[in-house]
């Protein structure tokens, strides 16, 4: 049965198809890279929320610019995407199939920016997709707006509709990949389709293209003070592009261990819960200006001064508020009153007390 299959998943013999491990490998590292990307922004901000907090608070607009200028670099450059270079494809124009560019080349300027608006934008607008479902499933729970609003109407049936929307999204991409399998298609994903590429492995005159490309220098000084000013602006963007090239391709060999790092020590911390004393309240507090102060009196709230009603938890620091004070609270500020730990709604937790 095994050799029977085997050809659905292997490449032709010498020809330039990757096979259906390698696409979807490429597929999957920048995916790796963007959580590890977000567990160290939310260390650092946690750390010091004052120098910090904008990484967490603003991580996808941050994290969509390094991304454009990434992805931009290696597509001029390489003909390829960060993650497709770094598995020796690169992305060729449908109807080339008789006569190759080099991957020095570059694509056709209509297949380039194609391929970067889908590289980069879809996963960004997916991402906001998923934390705003997110979102108004929180206050769906909560009951935020009063039952009859026309508001809360709709974002219901938005609700109802994204779970049949995202398996067809899903779907598009699964059957795309089945295609490419049996040989039906010459795209594993709908993106380079749209894009109007298609991958091909590297070959040996594309290697050495790209070698001599990166060897070469400038072969000739500017003469006027605006090509300078171009010149230095496209250096600079270029050494960015490059450290963050050589950065990412460092730190793709350590995301497996990470997650096998964190994993096991999960497992041995909730292993040991049991056994810890309760930990005491954080002392580095953050005392800005509009931070709240601890009351007295421990039932009540620390930002309305009052008698806490629905007391809600925050996960990030342990401190219990009002729950429609710190939903407020939350929702604007993204961090903790008291301490300025980087927060989210979904960090409040509903305390229930033996008597309700």
């Amino acid at each position: 049965m095994a050799e029977l299959g085997a050809h659905l998943t292997a490449a032709p013999a010498g020809g330039d198809r990757p096979s259906i491990f390698e696409a979807v490998a490429q597929d999957s590292l920048m995916a790796a890279v963007k959580p590890a990307l977000q567990h160290l922004a939310k260390v650092l901000a946690e750390s010091n929320p004052a120098r910090y907090g904008f990484l967490w608070r603003w991580f996808d607009e941050v994290y969509i610019l390094l991304d454009l200028l990434l992805q931009q670099q290696y597509l001029a450059r390489c003909s390829a995407s960060f993650s497709e270079n770094f598995y020796g494809l690169k992305r060729v124009a449908m109807g080339d199939c008789e006569q190759q560019l080099l991957a020095s080349a570059g694509l056709p300027k209509k297949q380039h920016w194609q391929s970067l608006l889908l590289l980069v934008l879809v996963p960004y607008l997916k991402g906001k997709l998923e934390k705003l479902v997110s979102s108004l499933r929180e206050e769906d729970d909560y009951s935020i707006h009063p039952p009859s609003s026309s508001w809360k109407r709709f974002y219901r049936a938005f609700l109802a509709a994204y779970p049949f929307v995202n398996m067809a999204w899903e779907g598009w991409f699964l059957i795309q990949q089945l295609c490419y399998i049996f040989g039906k298609a010459q795209h594993h994903s709908p993106m380079l389709r749209l894009a109007g590429v298609r991958l091909v492995r590297l070959t040996a005159d594309d290697i050495q293209a790209l070698e001599k490309k990166f060897a070469v220098a400038t072969p000739s000084q500017p003469h006027s003070i605006k090509s300078q000013v171009q010149t230095a602006v496209k250096k600079a963007l270029g050494g960015i592009a490059f450290s963050l090239s050589t950065g990412l391709s460092v730190g793709v060999f350590f995301l497996q261990f990470l997650d096998w790092w964190y994993s096991s020590e999960n497992q041995e911390t909730i292993k040991s819960l049991t056994a810890l004393p309760t930990p005491p309240p954080p002392v580095h507090l953050d005392h800005g200006v509009d931070s709240a102060l601890l009351p007295k009196l421990k039932t009540m709230c620390p930002l309305c001064r009052k008698i806490r009603a629905n007391a809600t938890v925050l996960s990030t620091s342990g401190y219990v508020f009002c729950y429609r004070c710190v939903y407020n609270y939350v929702k604007t500020h993204q961090r903790c009153p008291i301490t300025g730990y980087a927060t989210e709604l979904q960090h409040l937790v509903k305390l229930y007390s033996p008597e309700s």
